[in-house]
């Protein structure tokens, strides 16, 4: 816990460190004002008490979910601006002083696999700790969810959506389909709809669109509106090979397994290769994911074909050998 002027300011009080970017509150000499008639004001009309926060961390569960996440350090920063800003015009609230409205409504920019939903979810809930949402829920929809099949129908389909998504957050995953058919096309009626739904149910929901960086950025064309709506956009990177091999060696781990220095080779040479041949969608984690899963599998019929009559050792039921990383 830190104090200024007197008031409680939470921190985490376990050592541990915030995303790179910081506050600074820089405190200017009264000079600054000069000695004029506002300056006097300031000082005769003192603001009243800051309430302090609860004296808990609103960001410490925040961060202990971000943390272990490889890479993604602009996403993270990121994360932490918005809790920073809510944290501050509560406080400026408490103050007596103006917030503005704010509007809290994204853009995740990304290939498949880069970490977009489970981001989702942790804004989700830190909206719901702040006190911006009453729920934090995420509803998680496509263009098969919004879009029906005659005149009027999206519209009511997109409706009961938002509906669902009151108190939390509506994730539209590639939301750029929404626009690909044109102007008889079912998908403008929903776009139409959410736009409507955003004045409609104005600080009730957040509406996050994602997809992939080129196409949101021609969706976003396809409505001179849309970029305004939309203050916040997040850039999620594709994992380098590195990054790649963590998260396996991770999900391994998660799952009481083992990678053997063979198996961490050759699946390195895989992930350059895959990289390679497959650079606009390639599925990043997601490819990870389905790789060590096929493994393991694999690793299950090796076991059972070699110890038909016998029970193997717990290295060997752990141990994930290259040739159960089939290629």
């Amino acid at each position: 816990m830190r104090q200024m002027n007197g008031h409680v300011i939470s921190g985490s009080g376990n050592g541990t460190t915030r995303p790179s970017r910081q506050i600074n509150v820089v405190l200017r000499s009264h000079n600054v004002f000069g000695s004029g008639a506002s300056a006097q004001a300031l000082e005769a009309d003192p603001l009243p008490d800051v309430k302090p926060l609860p004296a808990v961390d609103h960001f410490a569960d925040i961060q202990k979910e971000l943390e272990p996440m490889i890479g993604m350090e602009n996403v993270k920063s990121l994360v932490y601006e918005v809790y920073a800003l809510l944290y501050i015009s509560r406080m400026r609230a408490e103050a007596g002083l103006n917030g503005g409205s704010q509007v809290y409504h994204m853009i995740f920019k990304g290939n498949p696999g880069t970490g977009k939903t489970t981001i989702a979810r942790i804004i989700a809930k830190l909206f719901q700790k702040m006190g911006v949402l009453s729920k934090g829920h995420l509803i998680e929809v496509e263009r098969a969810d919004l879009v029906g099949e005659y005149i009027g129908h999206t519209a009511q389909k997109t409706r009961d959506l938002v509906r669902k998504a009151l108190g939390g957050v509506l994730f539209v995953d590639e939301a750029y389909s929404l626009a690909r058919g044109g102007e008889k096309d079912f998908g403008k009626e929903a776009i139409d709809t959410l736009v409507k739904s955003m004045e409609d149910h104005r600080s009730q929901f957040v509406l996050i669109l994602a997809g992939y960086p080129l196409e949101i950025d021609q969706f976003l064309l396809t409505n001179p509106g849309l970029p305004s709506r939309f203050p916040i956009q997040i850039e999620f990177p594709d994992y380098s090979v590195d990054q790649l091999l963590q998260i396996g060696e991770l999900m391994v781990k998660e799952r009481d397994y083992v990678l053997m220095p063979q198996t961490v080779f050759k699946l390195r040479q895989y992930l350059m290769q895959e990289k390679l041949n497959d650079m606009f969608s390639f599925s990043n984690a997601r490819f990870v994911r389905n790789t060590i899963e096929k493994s393991i599998r694999h690793q299950a019929v090796r076991l059972i074909n070699h110890y038909s009559s016998s029970i193997p050792a717990k290295s060997e039921l752990m141990s994930i050998r290259p040739e159960d990383l089939k290629i």
